[in-house]
């Protein structure tokens, strides 16, 4: 059962039942059953067979419905996105990054409390009859968002709607994820048995710990191993996301309750800003004075020094694992849960898509069927299996607790968090980044990240 699919006694409002006997021609809801239509899907990173099940299953039931998929390089998309819609040759549906939908949602129709689509059954034990209905089912709301996702999705995908300027603010729909993936500590193994490390590290207590046994400095500060690819900004893959996740461990309010950023201004009860401490830890990796150096900036990228055997700690997502098997195959590789501070309450940072669909689509009840669709409990672990992702489904959470690969990622998935909620996320990772070389170059770390908090503000 999925959300569009309900039964016709529980869910479904209006049914206008158009056979067409008795008339000249084929009735409005054969016309509208029959009238071929193709949606546009454009996503990143996945390819078309990842979600071949789903489309092939939806256009069984829809057999006038066709697809046509475009998978777009990540370094292209958003300006191929943008530059199709100005030109009015947009997708039906199209992939949003969760730090985007600021960015996007102008672009976006949120999903309405109901749709009409029609369908063709065959009736009949002896006397086998085509009937052809248009039901007008409802949609998933923003309280099943809620209940039927993580806690994280709802923050990201139920946003503010009026209808007009004068009209009263309301929750809308505004896109369905597939997955969410969380970051995780990827390690070389064979290091830290070198090195006489048993285990991954599960507290930053421990993590500095082994990071310190792990590191094999020079004489003049060179780096000849590394602990861990961590401590600065442009050689750091998602520095954004660690120190993010570093901020809100260590209890930073990220932003205020209307969405403004407060991590450069918030104070504890004890007048203590947790965000500066979450900076000065993670910029001691990259510090030569500190006892936890073992990263700089003329280091290579992480994720190339982690494949390179390199660096004994990576800081990665579930989408790495298959890209670090591919560069380094014989690398004996363990995923680890992402360190905590030891005795707090965990947070993990969560980096997923966002299923939308286009305000000027002219397929507006297809496409959100087909979202719909798609998300549900019952489609979407085909296309879990066939691209390796964590689910985004608190119901699905069990059936992959025991995947070698995944285990780590979905055991974290109730704990996940994100918080960006501007319009322009590159602009808001740059301002990190910049935090983290301002501070490394000698700034104050309280204006350091009183001025990072004044960039992601400008792109409210």
């Amino acid at each position: 059962m999925t959300f569009s699919k309900r039964s016709i006694a529980g869910a479904l409002l209006t049914a206008l039942v158009l056979t067409g006997q008795g008339c000249g021609g084929p009735s409005a809801a054969e016309v509208a059953a029959t009238k071929p239509v193709t949606l546009t899907v454009w996503r990143v990173f996945d390819t078309a067979n990842t979600m071949r099940d789903i489309m092939d299953a939806y256009t069984k039931v829809h057999t006038n419905v066709s697809f046509k998929y475009v998978q777009l390089r990540p370094e292209e998309y958003r300006d191929e996105l943008l530059r199709a819609f100005a030109e009015g040759k947009g997708p039906d549906i199209f992939s949003v990054h969760n730090d985007g939908m600021g960015e996007f949602k102008s672009l976006m129709a949120p999903l309405p409390a109901t749709l009409k689509i029609p369908y063709t059954t065959v009736t009949g034990s002896v006397k086998k009859e085509k009937v052809t209905v248009i039901r007008e089912d409802p949609t998933i709301t923003p309280r099943e968002v809620r209940r039927d996702f993580l806690d994280v999705v709802a923050g990201d995908v139920v946003l503010p709607f009026q209808a007009t300027q004068n009209a009263p603010t309301e929750e809308k729909v505004y896109g369905l994820p597939l997955f969410v993936d969380t970051m995780a500590l990827y390690v070389n193994r064979d290091l830290l048995n070198a090195a006489g490390i048993a285990e991954p590290p599960v507290t930053w207590d421990e993590f500095q710990a082994a990071v310190m046994k792990l590191t094999k400095v020079g004489p003049n500060n060179e780096i000849i191993q590394s602990g861990a690819a961590l401590g600065t900004g442009a050689n750091v893959e998602r520095a954004f996301d660690i120190l993010s996740v570093l901020m809100m461990q260590n209890g930073t309010q990220m932003t205020d309750s209307r969405g403004n950023p407060t991590f450069g201004s918030y104070e504890t009860p004890a007048h203590t800003n947790p965000g500066q401490d979450a900076v000065r830890f993670y910029t001691d990796f990259a510090n030569p004075t500190k006892e936890v150096y073992g990263w700089n900036a003329q280091q290579p990228n992480s994720f190339d020094a982690f494949v390179a055997g390199k660096t004994a700690f990576f800081f990665g997502y579930a989408y790495h694992l298959p890209r670090i098997r591919a560069r380094a195959p014989k690398m004996n590789v363990e995923v680890s849960p992402m360190p905590q501070i030891k005795d707090s309450r965990a947070v993990n940072m969560a980096n997923y898509w966002i299923e939308t669909v286009s305000k000027a689509s002219k397929n507006q009840n297809f496409a959100w069927d087909f979202v719909q669709f798609a998300a549900s409990a019952e489609q979407v672990p085909s296309y879990l299996k066939a691209a390796a992702r964590p689910t985004a489904r608190r119901a699905l959470i069990q059936s992959q607790v025991n995947d070698e690969d995944l285990a780590v990622f979905v055991g974290q998935l109730l704990t996940a968090k994100d918080w960006y909620r501007g319009a322009d996320a590159a602009t808001a990772e740059a301002a990190f980044e910049k935090l983290i070389d301002d501070v490394l170059a000698g700034m104050d770390v309280e204006d350091a990240i009183k001025s990072a908090q004044n960039r992601v503000i400008q792109t409210l």
